[in-house]
């Protein structure tokens, strides 16, 4: 994947990262995994509230969720934070159905990836989370991307 995003910026494209986990979370070490700025992730997040001190404040964070970046929220999110729908998205549970199915607008083409967890020797082997997915995939030619048989490296 970070092929992909290397290859993707050299050819002019815009890359995020748009998880179910949470961003403030994946923030400070997406630069350093990823190459992705921490203004480009989009994630889920606990609600915020502003505290005023003296001739300053501070953001705090609430102990409730505000937004689950998950499944049909995906889409909006994308849509609020970024302003444009992808014409390339890359999922790999239930989750990410919707921002997948976001990404086709024809007649305009889209790239929808699905990445396959089958590599128990390398990662790990699960589909659990995943089924419906796989069956969108099939229905809809989605590409679904093995990482036991088409990815070289998992780990650097």
């Amino acid at each position: 994947m970070i092929e992909l995003l290397r290859y993707l910026e050299a050819n002019g494209f815009t890359n995020y990262i748009v998880s179910g986990g949470g961003r403030d979370f994946m923030r400070p070490i997406t630069q350093e995994l990823y190459g992705i700025p921490a203004e480009r992730v989009v994630g889920s997040s606990v609600s915020l509230a502003y505290r005023e001190n003296g001739d300053g404040g501070d953001v705090l964070a609430q102990p409730h969720l505000d937004v689950l970046d998950d499944g049909p929220v995906k889409p909006t999110r994308i849509w609020s934070r970024i302003g444009k729908r992808p014409i390339l998205a890359a999922g790999n549970t239930n989750g990410d159905i919707q921002m997948l199915q976001f990404a086709n607008k024809p007649p305009r083409p889209a790239l929808r990836l699905l990445v396959l967890h089958d590599d128990a020797v390398r990662e790990f082997d699960y589909v659990e989370g995943a089924e419906k997915s796989l069956e969108m995939a099939k229905k809809y030619s989605w590409t679904v991307v093995s990482i036991k048989n088409d990815w070289k490296t998992v780990f650097a």
